[in-house]
């Protein structure tokens, strides 16, 4: 085997398409090996790699018990990998069918929505009352929003500390932000199923990390016990946010300019100050 590969190299002149065909598919295993890094999904990706080595050592060795082995059961390897590696899959395919102009087919988002959420956000952590807000980027939260309520509404403060009012009926659930306006409420989420998190993070906290991990949506999280805002990209979580670090942080993440400042008019009968 090992001598057919070098007469192949040896007896074929590369070209510039052999050049670049070769840089695609490096490129393409290196953002693989990039998006599975600090996933469970290593270790399985390790052992699907030493049964293929088996395979070719096998064959090299002439283990014909163990090459019929391997060859009987790498078909339903395949479907294996398919089934095992799903939630992989499908947020590679997710990636993959991103559009490269952010906000093109959804409506885009304003500073005076921020400042909405922010400010409910701030107003239910000193109540001590639970709330998760899931705001839409590029990849879609139909299936989630289906899950709850519909209400298609446009985003203000008071929506958002009715809907979490614990004596309402839609208190209990997730409320999913699409561009300028409240998709739904009571809608449900994923749990994450890292090991690594902290016993003290509850299941809202967990739901809010677990749809970030599937998708490329931020939540924001309020803390019922502790009255502590939190937020989720990307599945990781930053805690204990004041009202200007969330309002900065989610005009960072959602690339919304924030709106210049008024110049302060001097008072009447003081000259203003010279530049």
């Amino acid at each position: 085997m090992i001598s057919r590969a070098v007469g192949w190299f040896t007896t074929v002149e590369p070209s510039w398409l052999d050049l670049i065909d070769i840089l695609i598919v490096a490129f393409l295993i290196y953002q693989l090996l990039q998006f599975i890094r600090g996933t469970h999904a290593v270790q399985m990706a390790l052992g699907a790699l030493v049964l293929v080595l088996l395979y070719w050592l096998s064959q090299l060795l002439h283990l014909e018990t163990v090459n019929w082995l391997l060859r009987t059961f790498m078909p339903y390897l395949v479907f294996g990998i398919i089934v095992v590696f799903q939630s992989e899959i499908r947020k590679v395919l997710a990636e993959l069918g991103k559009t490269p102009l952010p906000g093109v087919f959804g409506s885009p988002r304003t500073e005076e929505v921020i400042d909405e959420v922010v400010l409910a956000a701030t107003t239910l952590a000193a109540q001590r009352t639970g709330a998760i807000v899931v705001v839409e980027r590029d990849m879609g939260l139909r299936s989630y929003i289906e899950t709850g309520i519909a209400l298609d509404a446009y985003v203000t403060y008071d929506l958002l500390i009715s809907i979490f009012n614990p004596g309402t009926p839609l208190h209990d659930g997730a409320v999913i932000i699409q561009g300028n306006r409240v998709a739904a409420a009571a809608c449900f989420l994923p749990l994450t199923v890292n090991p690594q998190l902290s016993r003290e993070l509850g299941s809202r906290h967990r739901a809010a990390i677990g749809v970030t991990e599937d998708t490329d949506a931020l939540a924001v999280v309020v803390s019922e016990e502790t009255g502590v805002i939190s937020l989720v990209v990307g599945g990781r979580i930053r805690r204990e946010l004041e009202a200007a670090s969330l309002k900065s942080a989610l005009l960072d993440v959602l690339e919304v300019e924030q709106a210049p400042q008024p110049a302060a008019t001097p008072a009447p009968g003081v000259p203003a100050r010279e530049k």
